[in-house]
C-alpha cells in the first residue's frame, strides 16, 4: 500500500462517476490505494476498476498490479446514445438520438491496445451495456468531423446488461457460430456483420491472445482457425 499513482476522483468525468456509484456496494472501499496505486473500487481482495476508453493508458498499471491481485476490469459499451448539444455559455441547443449502437465485439478496439494482458488469468472483463449521453459544446476546439464542436463529457442514464469475457471460451464465444472451422477477415465481418477494420483487430487480438492461429492463406487473405490449444 502507499503512494500516489493513478487518477482519483478529483479528474473523473461524470461517465465514470456515475459507472462507479452503479457498481459499489456496502462494505467496499472507494479510491483505495493498492500498491501505489489509485483502485476505482476494492471489493475484499478484488479490485475494481473503471476505464471507459484508451485502454494502453492503464497497460502498466495492469501489467504490475495482475501479478498480485485479481481484477474486475470494467468497460461501457453504449447501446442508445444521445446527442446533447451546448452552446457556449452552456445552455442546451439540441438533443438528438445517435443511430450508432454499441455491441460486444467494439471491446476489441480497445484490447488491441493490450491483448496479451486481456488473457492474463487474474483479469476478467465485464462490459455494461448501456444508455448515455454525449455532451457536445460549441467551443470551436473540436474535430473538423464534428464541426469543431468538443465533446465535453459522457453522462450514465442507464446500465441494461453486462457479459464478462474471461480466457478461452468466452472471447471465441464473440466469435459468430456460423464461421467455418477456418476462416478470412472478410468472411468474419460477413458473418459477424461489422466492418472488415473490426475483424482485422479482433482476430489480431486473438492471435496474440493464443486463442486463434494463423493457418495459411488464400490469395493475399490469410486464414484463422481456433484450433490452437
Amino acid at each position: 500500500m502507499g503512494g500516489t499513482n493513478g487518477i482519483g476522483t478529483l479528474r473523473e468525468r461524470s461517465l465514470h462517476a456515475g459507472l462507479k456509484a452503479h457498481l459499489a456496494r456496502d462494505g467496499d472501499s472507494i479510491e483505495a490505494l493498492v500498491d501505489g496505486y489509485h483502485i476505482d473500487i476494492l471489493r475484499d481482495e478484488l479490485l475494481i476498476e473503471i476505464q471507459t476508453g484508451n485502454f494502453g493508458k492503464m497497460k502498466s498499471k495492469l501489467s504490475k498490479l495482475l501479478q498480485t491481485h485479481e481484477i474486475l476490469l470494467i468497460y461501457p459499451i453504449p447501446t442508445k446514445k444521445w446527442i446533447v448539444r451546448l452552446n457556449q455559455r452552456g445552455k442546451e441547443v439540441a438533443r438528438r438520438k445517435s443511430p450508432g449502437k454499441g455491441r460486444t465485439e467494439n471491446v476489441f478496439r480497445e484490447l488491441i491496445r493490450m491483448p496479451e494482458i486481456a488473457a492474463h488469468p487474474n483479469l476478467a472483463i465485464e462490459l455494461l451495456f448501456t444508455h448515455e449521453e454525449e455532451i457536445w459544446r460549441d467551443d470551436g476546439k473540436g474535430s473538423w468531423r464534428r464541426g469543431k464542436w468538443s465533446i465535453e463529457d459522457r453522462r450514465l442514464l442507464d446500465v441494461v446488461g453486462a457479459t464478462r469475457l474471461q480466457g478461452r471460451s468466452d472471447f471465441l464465444g464473440v466469435l459468430p457460430t456460423s464461421l467455418p472451422e477456418e476462416f478470412t477477415n472478410k468472411e468474419l465481418a460477413k458473418e459477424g456483420r461489422m466492418p472488415i477494420n473490426l475483424a482485422t483487430k479482433m482476430t489480431y487480438c486473438l492471435r496474440r491472445m493464443g486463442y486463434l492461429e494463423m493457418v495459411g492463406k488464400r490469395g493475399q487473405a490469410y486464414v484463422f482457425s481456433a484450433g490452437a490449444t
